[in-house]
């Protein structure tokens, strides 16, 4: 079984300890929810991997890359999507999709055609000449995540990627995931949307104070919360708040 993501005895602290010794391990070729409250972690653990922040101790592999000691080599199989868009509001999306694919070293050619299937799969072309800053919220973050696909990364990190997208938008940003999954991507994904993760997930990891309290497939879970819980909202609720 291939791995995409390794972590062991991972490690952060800020004012306190925010991830505490974390162990954790993603398949690759997966959709992998990783839950929690509200300060339980995650978000400094999906930067710590992207190579946002450093970890005071332990250790991460991508793909059986040492990330802390190949960080570059790291990276070239990573994309990061945060949960507020980072965009250029001056450039339009074709623009923006173009600078992003030169970062990456990606071929003109290549990257125009990826840029046009992305925008067509979420509903963006006809939008392409317009200025990201005249975009909504949810136009923004299908811009960014089109930007964090141009490369085609082999891991994809989203944090709390729906956030502000409508139920049409939604459903596009879920299919393109679904479909890169398919595809051969891993996908690893945090949310407050609980029925999101239980009907794209292949498995679910639940932290609480910066270490993993579950995981598992549904099934799975239901057996740690030791309950006949229906559904993952039930079972989050159980295992999220266990002393």
């Amino acid at each position: 079984m291939e791995l995409a993501l390794e972590l062991t005895k991972l490690r952060k602290s800020f004012a306190k300890v925010a991830v505490d010794d974390l162990d954790l391990k993603v398949r690759a070729g997966e959709l992998y929810a990783l839950l929690g409250p509200n300060g339980a972690g995650k978000t400094t653990t999906l930067r710590m991997v992207a190579g946002l922040q450093r970890p005071d101790a332990g250790q991460i592999t991508v793909f059986g890359v040492d990330a802390l000691a190949d960080p570059i080599a790291a990276k070239r199989m990573i994309a990061w999507l945060p949960d507020e868009p980072l965009l250029y509001d001056k450039l339009n999306p074709m623009e923006y999709l173009e600078f992003v694919a030169g970062l990456w070293s990606v071929e003109a050619q290549i990257a125009q055609a990826r840029a046009e299937e992305l925008l067509r799969w979420l509903d963006l072309w006809e939008s392409r000449g317009a200025r990201c800053e005249s975009f909504s919220r949810g136009m923004k973050q299908k811009v960014a995540l089109a930007g964090a696909l141009i490369h085609e990364p082999r891991l994809l990190i989203l944090d709390e990627p729906l956030t502000g997208l409508d139920a049409g938008a939604s459903r596009q940003v879920k299919d393109l995931l679904v479909s890169r999954v398919r595809q051969g991507a891993t996908v690893i994904l945090t949310t407050h949307i609980l029925e999101v993760a239980e009907r794209l997930s292949d498995r679910i990891g639940i932290i609480r104070q910066g270490k993993l309290v579950a995981e598992g497939t549904m099934d799975e879970l239901r057996a740690s919360s030791g309950t006949d819980a229906a559904t993952l909202e039930e079972m989050f609720l159980i295992l999220a708040r266990a002393e």
